[in-house]
C-alpha cells in the first residue's frame, strides 16, 4: 500500500494530470523499484516483462530515464519534463529533491555515483557526476558540472563549478544573536 501512498503523492505533485510526463515516469520507476524487490524470482521475472515494455515505449517518449536500482527519497520532484533527465542505478537521491529538465545524474566515466542530500536543487542542463557527495539544502544552478564534493547550504554555479559556501539566508540565521 506504501506504493499506492507514493503514486498518490508524485500525481499530486506534478499537476494532477494522468498524462504529466513526469508523473507517467515516475510511475513506470516505482513499478520498476517494486518488481525487482519481490522476493520469489518467478514473480520477479514475470513483473520485469512488463516493466521492460513500459520502458521501451513510454521513457522513449518522456526521455526520463530513471532505473528502478535507482534510491529515490521522498517527494522527488521533476520540475519540467521537457527535455531529458537521466539518472545512472547506483545514484541515492535524498528527500524532496527537485530536479529540471537536460539533467544528467551518474558517473563521470568511472565507478561510483553521487549521493545527493536533503532539500536539493537541481538546475536545467546541469550535470552531477562521479562518486560524490552533494549535502543537504545545496543549490545547483542551471548550466553547471558539479564533479566534486559540496557542502550543506551551498549554491553551485557554473561550468566548472564554483562553490558559494552558504548560501544568505543560513549565513544570516549563524550570524543573529540568541535572544534567551
Amino acid at each position: 500500500m506504501v506504493m499506492f501512498e507514493t503514486l498518490r503523492d508524485d500525481y499530486k505533485r506534478h499537476g494532477r494530470s494522468l498524462t504529466e510526463p513526469a508523473f507517467v515516469s515516475l510511475a513506470v520507476y516505482r513499478y520498476g523499484r517494486w518488481a525487482i524487490g519481490l522476493k520469489n524470482p518467478l514473480l520477479r521475472w514475470l513483473a520485469g516483462k512488463p516493466y521492460a515494455l513500459m520502458r521501451i515505449l513510454i521513457l522513449n517518449v518522456t526521455k526520463v530515464w530513471i532505473p528502478p536500482q535507482v534510491r529515490l527519497g521522498r517527494d522527488f520532484h521533476i520540475i519540467h519534463a521537457e527535455g531529458s533527465l537521466s539518472i545512472h542505478p547506483d545514484v541515492v537521491i535524498g528527500d524532496r529533491c527537485g530536479v529540471m529538465h537536460n539533467v544528467t545524474i551518474g558517473t563521470n566515466m568511472g565507478p561510483g555515483a553521487p549521493v545527493i542530500g536533503d532539500d536539493v536543487f537541481i538546475g536545467v542542463n546541469s550535470c552531477v557526476l562521479g562518486p560524490i557527495t552533494i549535502g543537504d539544502r545545496v543549490r545547483i544552478g542551471a548550466n553547471t558540472a558539479v564533479t566534486t564534493n559540496v557542502p550543506p547550504d551551498s549554491v553551485v554555479i557554473g561550468s566548472p563549478a564554483k562553490i558559494y559556501p552558504s548560501l544568505p539566508i543560513f549565513a544570516a540565521k549563524k550570524k543573529a544573536p540568541e535572544h534567551e
